[in-house]
Parts: structure tokens; sequence; C-alpha cells
């Protein structure tokens, strides 16, 4: 019984453990989603505006406007690379949270295991005791009888 309530505590904290890394592992998954969805919206964004400006180049455009249409697709292009960088961090923080979850799942199955160890080893210890009380109560019977016959 000994060991009983501190593996008890040492389950309750891994299960709170278990339970602060899910939540995070969500976070990190909804933070890793959200952010590949933007760089797909950025790199979508970037080939409807080049459809639509070789559209317009077929029937001529100043220079100026072949200029700006450079310039924001150098711009366009620097926010899909900070974009594809925030998405691999993301994926490597969903990585490494997914790890921390499987860890702490593990610890949590090994305490599971251990204290069914120790109930079983309760249970034969009972079984055992229960066995013993129930052959000296029936030796006492016996006995008994046995004192009342000879009487």
């Amino acid at each position: 019984m000994q060991h009983t309530l501190p593996l008890a505590m040492l389950i309750e904290l891994t299960q709170t453990k278990t339970d602060d890394s899910t939540r995070r592992l969500g976070q990190l998954q909804s933070a890793q989603t959200s952010a590949q969805e933007k760089l797909n919206m950025l790199m979508e964004y970037r080939q409807e505006y080049c459809v639509r400006m070789q559209a317009q180049m077929q029937d001529g455009i100043p220079a100026t406007q072949w200029q700006n249409f450079q310039h924001f697709i150098t711009t366009l292009d620097g926010a899909i690379e900070q974009q594809r960088s925030v998405v691999a961090q993301a994926l490597t923080r969903l990585a490494q949270g997914r790890a921390d979850w499987q860890h702490q799942k593990r610890r949590l199955n090994s305490f599971g295991t251990l204290a069914e160890r120790v109930r079983q080893q309760q249970a034969v210890v009972l079984n055992r005791r229960e066995q013993r009380d129930s052959d000296e109560h029936a030796a006492r019977q016996f006995r008994l009888r046995a004192t009342t016959v000879t009487d």
C-alpha cells in the first residue's frame, strides 16, 4: 500500500503533463496549418497576378507598369520565401511537439503498467491472506469438532 500513493501521484502528474503536451501539439498543428495556408494563398495570389499581367502584356503595357510588376513580384517572392521559412519552423516545432507528446504518452503507459503490476501483486497477497485465514478457520472448526466428538 505504501507504493500506491507515490505511484498514483506520479501517474497524476504524468497525466497532467500528457494532457498539456496534447494541447500544445494541437496548438502547434493549428499554427503549422495556418502557416501552410498562408503560403498557399501567397503562391496562388502570385500565380493569379502573373496570369493577369501576361494577359495585359499581350495588349502592350508601358515600361513603368512593367517595372512596377517586376518590383511587386520581387516583393511577393520575398514574402513567399519568408513564409516558407515560417512553414519550415512550424514543421520543426510540430515534430518536436509530437516527439514530446509520444514521450509523455510512453511514460504514462509505463506508469500505468507498473500500477497494474502493483495491483496484481496486492491481489495475490490478499488472496493468500484470505486463503490462509480460511485454512486457519477450517482447522479451528476441525479441531473444535474433534474435541467435541472426543468429549
